[in-house]
């Protein structure tokens, strides 16, 4: 995992190296209900990817879930994105703002993990 540094309190962990193991490391220690998904996910990609003898499905996989870690290892950044999530699946107001800072924040966590 590389160090990264954010602000007087910084991220939960530092951000893993992007491979299913690290991934899986990561998701353990930030959020451990959603290792099984992440199991299930890897599975599927590493069946498509034999199926069609192709990485695109194990790139999704790491792409997908280095953004997670990413947003996740920020305890506010994950809040507030639940938070517009929220807002986007309510319908009750103009989601235009909501979706541009959802949006704002993904291409934040692509760029934090390199993608």
């Amino acid at each position: 995992m590389s160090a990264q540094t954010d602000g007087p309190y910084g991220p939960l962990i530092p951000m893993p190296e992007l491979t299913p193991d690290g991934l899986r490391v990561a998701v353990a220690r930030i959020a451990p209900s959603r290792v099984p998904a992440l199991t299930q996910h890897l599975f599927e990609a590493t069946t498509h990817a034999q199926q069609t003898q192709s990485l695109a499905p194990l790139r999704a996989f790491v792409h997908s879930w280095a953004v997670f870690v990413a947003i996740e290892r920020h305890p506010e950044r994950a809040a507030r994105l639940r938070e517009l999530e929220g807002i986007v699946d309510a319908g009750e107001q103009d989601p235009t703002a909501a979706m541009a800072e959802i949006r704002s924040i993904r291409e934040a966590a692509e760029a934090e993990a390199g993608l």
